[in-house]
């Protein structure tokens, strides 16, 4: 799939997350695309909405937050953590300028208007997100990938979302599993769903990682992930609504070093082996006359190569030599 040019059949495509760590400081997020861009990842992404986007201001327990945000309400956390909507163009600007894809999750059709306004190479659909069904056709609309989660979402959700993409023409479609837990447990994680979801829906697929560390992210990369996307901090030493689940940039240039190093051990199906310079033969380890016979005590089998194949050892014994034969000379005879 080609994304904003990156072509993911070649390498995997590896999105840092900004999502709230930019807090609510423009040069915090402008170091963020920095960071991203020398960490060597191929895209930052940022969120685009408000808080009434994705809520209502009431103070119930119904509206209250979860996982590490139990103390907050939902309107709340939402403030504090949305990036100012005028923030997008000048982001886009500068990460164009350093060579970096910048785009975003929209979380209703006025954020993909600002998004389209700024050209941004792909959408990404939030976790929580799937089931609102009109956003995602109104995103895939715009005919860029559409990025989707799957964290909340089950298999007729997922065939749900594929639909309102294709119902609009667009097939460029990527599928991440996903644990929407903040931050997630290794055991919930279920990494054995990548390739069953390539199989099962026929689309890209990759991983959206919450966990802490980047284990899961070279599974699923061994596992078949084409797309890898992952929270960072662009400066560790502070505190955002995000940071505890977030890696630092030390951190995300080492998993970007990390996927394109397994990439290489992956290589492709091959059985041929390259060097056969010390591979077993049969060698003589005794000098052997004209008209004796081959016994266990004359040849044996040893880490060189240009004797006879190992597989002859039993038929050869009881044989008799043809010609004088010295130690340390390959065996080679015809069968």
């Amino acid at each position: 799939m080609n994304i904003g040019g990156f072509d993911t059949d070649k390498e995997v495509f590896i999105i840092a997350e900004l999502s709230a760590n930019h807090n609510q400081e423009f040069e915090l997020a402008k170091k963020g695309v920095q960071v991203a861009y020398e960490a060597g990842c191929n895209a930052v992404k940022l969120q685009t909405y408000t808080p009434n986007s994705l809520t209502l201001d009431i103070k119930d327990e119904r509206f209250r937050a979860g996982d590490i945000w139990s103390d907050e309400y939902l309107y709340d956390l939402y403030r504090r953590a949305c990036m100012p909507y005028e923030w997008h163009k000048p982001l886009k600007e500068y990460a164009d300028k350093l060579g970096i894809l910048l785009f975003s999750s929209p979380f209703d059709k006025e954020a993909v208007d600002i998004l389209e306004d700024i050209d941004v190479p792909a959408y990404k659909i939030a976790s929580f997100e799937i089931t609102d069904i009109p956003l995602i056709r109104y995103a895939a609309y715009k005919g860029k990938p559409i990025i989707i989660s799957t964290g909340v979402g089950d298999a007729e959700d997922i065939k749900l979302a594929i639909s309102a993409c294709k119902s609009v023409g667009n097939e460029d479609i990527v599928l991440l599993k996903c644990t929407s837990a903040y931050p997630a447990k290794p055991k919930s994680m279920n990494l054995l769903t990548i390739p069953d979801m390539k199989k099962r829906f026929d689309t890209e697929v990759g991983l959206s990682d919450h966990t802490l560390g980047l284990d899961a992210v070279i599974a699923s990369v061994a596992l078949g992930a084409r797309v890898i996307e992952k929270h960072f901090m662009p400066d560790e030493n502070i505190d955002t609504p995000d940071s505890a689940f977030s890696l630092s940039p030390k951190q995300l240039k080492e998993m970007v070093k990390s996927v394109r190093n397994v990439e290489k051990m992956l290589g492709g199906i091959k059985y041929d082996g390259k060097s056969k310079e010390y591979v077993r033969s049969l060698y003589v380890s005794r000098n052997i006359k004209k008209g004796e016979p081959f016994t266990k005590d004359n040849i044996k089998s040893i880490r060189q190569k240009d004797g006879l194949h190992p597989k002859f050892y039993e038929a050869v014994l009881g044989k008799i030599a043809t010609k004088n034969y010295r130690t340390g000379e390959p065996l080679v005879l015809s069968f």
